[in-house]
């Protein structure tokens, strides 16, 4: 379509696999899905090209694409790009990265070719079997002019929000993006465990969990963490902290992972009796 330009996707997992979805759904035109010439890795691409009127690719020397996006893992960011920087003439194209704790500096190789670069991060998180929608979902967006500009278009026809970010606090941001999704999944994780101290097993505790943790995020949504945050700890109850504590010795993980929870919570939220509190987090008790 006109002002759209013509893409590839250089990777087919989790978040390569969701975003070229989403392109598609928003008439983007999707050339090509570009992956590694053998193994499960091209076995995706193939799957991924088919379902999003694509081809899969082994070689980038036939692309016509003027827009490349990387979402390969980090660490083969840098990598992939030096093995394509003398695949294609790169004047001209655009070439983004989804890493949200790199910089736009990984594609310097295609920025030293011509390419304009860019990464282009949504707080969001993809995991196997899921293909969250992207409307409303945020993207840090750094790099270079031309590619910022393409990639804010490119947001706002998926629905998305774009912000500009430095490259300095990519690494910040994404320790922020992994506290508010894959440490709250630890959380979780450990939450199953304590529910075993009570008889609960893991299965039956995540179906009984459910309804707090969604009127949890709920009140967090429309109140705020101070306002919407409840319990033993904001109501300075020291007796209950302990009995909790003792508990918590026949699983020293968690009980490590209440504490230093409680710890925050006495720093950033409104807590009675923190004196108290601190003292009872910061002794053993047994």
């Amino acid at each position: 379509m006109p002002g759209k330009p013509l893409i590839a996707i250089v990777g087919a997992g989790n978040l390569g696999s969701a975003l070229a979805f989403s392109l598609h759904r928003s008439a983007y035109k999707i050339e090509a899905v570009l992956a590694r010439s053998r193994g499960a890795s091209r076995e995706k691409a193939q799957k991924l090209a088919k379902s999003v009127g694509a081809r899969p690719v082994t070689d980038a020397a036939s692309l016509q694409a003027r827009l490349l996006w990387f979402c390969v893992p980090d660490s083969e960011i840098s990598r992939a790009a030096k093995s394509l920087a003398g695949a294609l003439e790169w004047r001209g194209r655009v070439a983004l990265h989804s890493s949200g704790a790199l910089a736009s500096e990984e594609l310097e190789a295609l920025r030293e070719r011509g390419a304009s670069v860019a990464s282009v991060h949504p707080l969001m998180t993809f995991v196997r079997g899921s293909r969250p929608p992207l409307l409303g979902v945020p993207f840090a967006i750094e790099g270079d002019p031309v590619a910022t500009r393409q990639a804010r278009q490119i947001v706002k026809n998926l629905g998305g929000q774009s912000y500009s970010i430095r490259a300095k606090d990519k690494a910040a941001y994404h320790a922020w993006g992994t506290f508010a999704s894959p440490l709250f999944t630890a959380l979780l994780a450990t939450a199953e465990q304590v529910a075993t101290l009570a008889g609960v097993n893991r299965g039956e505790a995540k179906r009984r969990m459910i309804p707090i943790l969604l009127q949890t995020l709920a009140n967090y949504a429309q109140f705020g963490a101070a306002a919407g945050f409840s319990g033993p700890i904001v109501r300075g109850d020291v007796e209950t902290v302990k009995r909790h504590l003792r508990v918590l010795r026949n699983l020293p993980a968690a009980r490590e992972v209440y504490s230093a929870l409680g710890r925050a919570s006495l720093r950033y939220l409104p807590v009675k009796h923190k004196r108290e509190l601190k003292q009872v987090f910061d002794s053993r008790i047994e």
